[in-house]
């Protein structure tokens, strides 16, 4: 994989992240019932999801080629 995208894939992990935590917050907040618990669980798979992607990225870490 290429350092550019590694990049955008980091990028998706972050916007994953981001959804998550508002979806979890809002379903929290706002929501009752059955809506509450769809909202939670598409919150908690875009969470493992970018996990996944932080994985990915993270862990073979840099290659620089001097």
């Amino acid at each position: 994989m290429t350092p550019l995208q590694s990049m955008w894939l980091s990028f998706i992990g972050l916007f994953l992240m981001f959804v998550a935590a508002a979806g979890a917050l809002f379903g929290r907040e706002k929501l009752n019932g059955v809506l509450r618990f769809i909202v939670l669980s598409f919150s908690f798979v875009c969470i493992l999801i970018a996990g996944l992607i932080v994985l990915v990225v993270v862990v073979p870490g840099s290659r620089a080629t001097l």
